[in-house]
């Protein structure tokens, strides 16, 4: 069991998270995109914390007119993120800079719920997937969006750069698959029926280039292997409530955690025949966001609509275990 005391907790009142991230170049450093009204009216709050050694502290926050639902970090420059909001836009900050956003990026005609910075070097692009059941890719510097990307034939919920492969991400929808796209050729490159049932999420393997996981209302994750994807090769069942958040561990091959609207975040081992290796409950509401550090091992991010962001390294990820 992780201890409670070593688990911190940031409250952030009438706000509920919907995602978590932690910066690439920070390790102390943590944003969370949130809403008002559980995301169903209100604005929305960018909020970036620091950790420090007596607690979690607020280092940036900024407003936005309508829900925020999902952040990522830039690759490039540590000062700057970006979210996705339920007006259809996209807003780039700077922590260093204004209170106000540096771009707005409105082509989304519905919520952009996902938003990803690529992670293969010589690339700086955003993709976001949207309600509107479009994929759009940006450069960050230019106005319009390079590509938009249609396929999908439901609401999409996530949109995963391969950390592997430059110009190849991954999307999860509503329509029950899971869609791999590359940027150069427009359509989808592998179409995989991945569930019976609506995929909130979707996350690469960190060393493997043809492993990706999945999360569906369906309370299972799948982990597909993209050379043969007749079969799952891992099926994960335990969750008793739709898996809003799966991620793979930078740290460790067969490891991940997800999340789930059970109010639970659960770390799995793959490589063994029990793969859950132990069940969070540290929360009373949906728990949306989730994050693994890439700098401190086994360290993680969480987020929940109960107004709280937790910072933690379960005790099964623990060194000392």
């Amino acid at each position: 069991m992780t201890d409670a005391a070593l688990i911190k907790t940031f409250r952030v009142p009438a706000r509920h998270g919907y995602a978590v991230e932690i910066s690439p170049y920070f390790p102390s450093r943590v944003a969370c995109a949130t809403s008002q009204y559980y995301g169903i009216a209100g604005c929305g709050t960018l909020v970036v914390l620091e950790q420090t050694e007596t607690g979690i502290h607020i280092f940036r926050s900024f407003d936005w007119n309508d829900s925020l639902f999902d952040v990522t970090w830039s690759e490039n420059n540590e000062h700057v993120l970006v979210t996705g909001s339920g007006d259809g836009s996209l807003q780039i900050w700077d922590t260093a800079g204004p209170s106000g956003p540096l771009q707005v990026f409105k082509e989304h005609t519905q919520e952009v719920y996902c938003v990803d910075w690529s992670q293969t070097r010589g690339e700086h692009l955003v993709v976001s997937g949207s309600w509107d059941q479009t994929i759009k890719v940006w450069d960050p510097l230019v106005k319009d969006s390079l590509s938009t990307f249609r396929g999908h034939e439901s609401v999409i919920y996530s949109t995963i750069w391969s950390p592997h492969i430059p110009g190849c991400f991954a999307s999860a929808a509503g329509d029950h698959t899971l869609r791999i796209w590359d940027i150069n050729t427009g359509g989808a490159r592998i179409i995989i029926p991945a569930h019976q049932a609506e995929i909130l999420t979707c996350d690469w393997n960190k060393y493997d280039q043809n492993l990706i996981v999945t999360g569906a209302v369906d309370c299972t994750l799948r982990c597909w292997d993209l050379r043969n994807i007749r079969q799952p090769v891992h099926h994960l069942a335990g969750h008793s409530y739709a898996i809003r958040r799966v991620k793979f561990s930078p740290f460790h091959a067969n490891i991940l955690a997800s999340c789930s609207y059970d109010f639970s975040v659960r770390f799995w081992d793959v490589s063994k025949p029990d793969s859950v290796l132990e069940t969070l409950e540290h929360h009373t509401e949906f728990v949306c966001g989730l994050d693994f550090s890439m700098h401190i091992p086994g360290q993680v991010a969480d987020c929940a609509w109960d107004e709280t962001v937790k910072i933690y390294t379960p005790s099964c990820l623990s060194v000392d275990r």
